[in-house]
This record gives structure tokens, C-alpha cells and sequence, in this order.
């Protein structure tokens, strides 16, 4: 649709003045998509939440090392999730407007000092003071990441946000491996060793933060600023629907991590109490399944360049309901593989809802990411709690038995407007 039908059509649309932290936007699409500082990017993502995810695949060790509950395990993923969403909104808001290239540093040498403290802690309540260093760590990182990954994207956004997320599934897919290679043989002091893996992705961010800080004063220099502050408005839509379309975007993310951190949390007990799994086999199986999630998030994005972000929405968080359905009747075999296309289906959708809601609110890149990689995780980690006091009441296949009805909140992508077509 062109300008002057939409002027015509629409003469409430709203148009957004893009903070600063958006503005060297312009300048950099025109340069074209920056695949190293999107591997860069990805790079230290996959490190990121390869650290976070030794938390998840410690659960085992850390329930016979402090006798802990299911719902003592599930605090400790509220805990983490929870530092990670309430803090990301906020942090997301400030570098909208003040952009911090190096905080990334900073963040990631939080996740550095949560490795520490978990290697030693001496009870229970230090192993969640771990969590939320390591989720303070987190809650630095994604903003701040995203919105480095949109600016390198040369206009691909679906393709660059898929590039920078897929590094993060692939870490928290590796955690679990680490833990049973290293952590498990060698014990839980082990994981201060990671320490090393924080201070690599220390330099690869601080570099990161060099390439921002030329790209903002080569925008500055250039005029640029300018002519992206004329570029960059909201869709032909009004503000109401705009803020309408953002909740259900909200809920979807928070339908989809919902159920994949409560399925990830407990997929190794489910594993070693229905079908007798060993630790080190059920934490193999858990690495299958967070694989999958990786490989369906570098899909999803690919797709959705080509197909439309909303059918690639509407398709894989509704599409996953059959597979969730039957997963908690399956046997050993069947369960693996049914992880496996739920994984890569419900995982497939994440790029394209974040996508989505920046282009429904540009210059918000910050804001955006805080809310669906913040909020909607801290969500998620509340959700795992509480599934966690529904086990101890009943049993891990009653849990499964409830998340399984989750994925039926993806009908709720048919009420998003469609707001691609209207782009030149």
C-alpha cells in the first residue's frame, strides 16, 4: 500500500519520534546485513545461555546436594526468571533513550560472579542468590543485544533476530551436555571453571560495543540521525489496536515459554521416574530437546521473511497442540521424538513475534526486547514454580498432562492485524 492511500485511509495513524538509541538505524541498513557482528552477536548469546542453562542442568544434583522439593527446584527458576523480568522492561526503557554499548560487558560479568557463588554455595539460599546474579546478568544482556542485532540486520530483521536467538537456544541446548561431560564427573565446584567461557564473552561483547559506538557517530556525522527520525513510523493502524495486538503477542510468547520452560525444568525428572532413565541419559535427552528448539528458532525466522510473520505465528503455536496433546501417553521412543517436532514447531515462532511487535512499535527496540525476553520468561519462570507444588502434590505426568492444553492459546493469532502488506 503507498504513502498517499495510507495518508487518504488512515489520516489517524500514529507516528512515532524514534528515541536516540534508534537512530543509527538507517545508516547501517543501507550498508547491508553484518553477519559478523551477527555471528558475533549469536556468538555470545549461545555462551550467555549456555552458563545460564548449567542452573537448569544442575537441578538433579542440586535436589540430593540440599534435599530440596520440586517446588524448592521450581523457586529456583522463579528466581532466575523473575531478576530477568523485572529488570529487563526497565533496562530496555533506558537504553532506548540512552544506549549503554558497553553495559553488555558489564551484565555478562554478572552471569561471571552467579557461576561463582553457585560453585560454592553452602545452602539453599545461596543457590538462589546464584540465580539472581545470573538472571541480572541476562536481563543486561538482551536489550541491549537486540537492538545491536536489528541495527546489523540490513533491513533482514527476521533473519538477524533468528541469527542472534538461535546462538541462545544452542547454549542453553549445550548446558546440559557440559553438566553431564564436566559438572556431574568432576562435581559441583566445577562450574567455576565457566568462569572462563564469562570472561571470553566479556572481550567478544566489549568489541561488539566498539563497532556500536562507531556506527552511532558514523550516523551522526553523516546526517543520518535525521533522516531516520523522518523514516521510522508506526503502522497504518491506530494506537489502541497497536497496544491491543502487543498483549496478544504478549500471551502468545508467554503461552510458548510457559510451556517450555515447565517441560525443560522438569524433563529430566519426568524422564527418570516414568521410564527409569539414569541422570546422565535424561540430561542427553533434555540437550535433544533444547537442539530442537535452537534448530526451530533459525527456522522460524527464515520462514518468516519469505511467508509472513503472522502465518509463521498463527502456525507454530497452534500447530504444536497436537504433539502436546500426546506426548504425556507416549512411550520412551515416541517421547523423544514428539520433544523433538514440539521443540522445533513451538520454537519456530519467537523471531517472528518479536519481529513483529518492533515493527508494530518502532523505535522501541529496547522496550521490545525486555518485555518478550524478560517479562514473558519471568512468567514462564513463575509458571514452572507453581507446577513444581502441582508435582509434589501429584505426580511430574499430571504436570505434562496440563501443559499440554497450553499451545490451544496459539488461536489467538487469527484477532493480529496484518500489517506486513502494508510495508513497500
Amino acid at each position: 500500500m503507498n504513502s498517499s492511500v495510507r495518508a487518504a485511509t488512515l489520516p489517524a495513524s500514529p507516528v512515532h519520534e524514534p528515541p536516540a538509541a534508534s537512530k543509527p538505524a538507517a545508516a547501517a541498513s543501507s550498508e547491508g546485513t553484518r553477519f559478523r557482528v551477527l555471528g558475533a552477536l549469536s556468538f555470545s548469546h549461545f555462551l550467555n545461555d549456555m552458563m545460564q542453562s548449567l542452573i537448569l542442568a544442575l537441578y538433579p544434583m542440586l535436589k540430593a546436594d540440599f534435599s530440596l522439593s520440586f517446588a524448592q527446584i521450581g523457586v529456583i527458576t522463579l528466581m532466575f526468571q523473575f531478576t530477568a523480568s523485572l529488570l529487563q522492561p526497565l533496562v530496555g526503557i533506558y537504553t532506548d533513550r540512552r544506549p549503554q554499548p558497553y553495559a553488555l560487558t558489564v551484565g555478562m560479568g554478572f552471569t561471571l560472579v552467579g557461576l561463582l557463588v553457585l560453585a560454592v554455595a553452602p545452602s539453599y539460599g545461596f543457590v538462589l542468590l546464584a540465580a539472581m546474579l545470573v538472571g541480572t546478568g541476562s536481563s543486561v544482556f538482551h536489550p541491549e543485544s537486540s537492538r545491536m542485532a536489528r541495527l546489523a540486520s540490513g533491513g533482514r530483521h527476521g533473519l538477524a533476530q533468528s541469527i542472534f536467538q538461535v546462538g541462545g537456544n544452542a547454549g542453553q541446548a549445550m548446558g546440559p551436555l557440559a553438566a553431564a561431560w564436566i559438572i556431574i564427573p568432576f562435581g559441583r565446584h566445577s562450574v567455576a571453571g565457566f568462569s572462563a567461557v564469562a570472561l571470553i564473552a566479556m572481550g567478544v561483547l566489549w568489541t561488539v560495543g566498539n563497532w556500536y559506538v562507531a556506527q552511532r557517530a558514523a550516523a551522526t556525522a553523516t546526517g543520518a540521525v535525521k533522516a531516520a527520525a523522518r523514516a521510522v513510523i508506526g503502522p497504518a493502524i491506530s494506537r489502541r489496536r497497536v497496544v491491543i495486538s502487543v498483549a496478544i503477542l504478549m500471551v502468545l510468547v508467554l503461552s510458548k515459554n510457559f510451556y517450555v520452560t515447565s517441560l525443560s525444568s522438569y524433563y529430566t525428572f519426568y524422564l527418570m521416574d516414568k521410564f527409569g532413565l539414569s541422570v546422565s541419559s535424561a540430561q542427553t535427552c533434555l540437550f535433544v530437546l533444547l537442539f530442537s528448539v535452537a534448530a526451530g528458532t533459525l527456522l522460524g525466522g527464515l520462514v518468516a521473511d519469505r511467508v509472513g510473520r503472522k502465518n509463521v505465528i498463527w502456525f507454530s503455536i497452534l500447530g504444536a497442540a497436537p504433539f502436546t496433546l500426546a506426548l504425556p501417553h507416549a512411550n520412551l521412543e515416541w517421547t523423544i521424538a514428539l520433544t523433538v517436532i514440539i521443540g522445533l514447531v513451538i520454537a519456530s515462532a519467537f523471531s517472528a513475534i518479536v519481529v513483529f511487535a518492533q515493527d508494530l512499535m518502532p523505535g522501541r527496540v529496547g522496550l521490545v526486547a525486555g518485555l518478550f525476553f524478560g517479562l514473558s520468561f519471568g512468567v514462564g519462570g513463575l509458571g514452572a514454580a507453581l507446577l513444581g507444588k502441582v508435582a509434589d502434590v501429584t505426580s511430574i505426568n499430571t504436570v505434562y498432562n496440563i501443559c499440554a492444553f497450553i499451545p490451544l492459546m496459539g488461536l489467538l493469532a487469527a484477532a493480529l492485524p496484518n500489517i506486513e502488506h502494508q510495508k513497500k
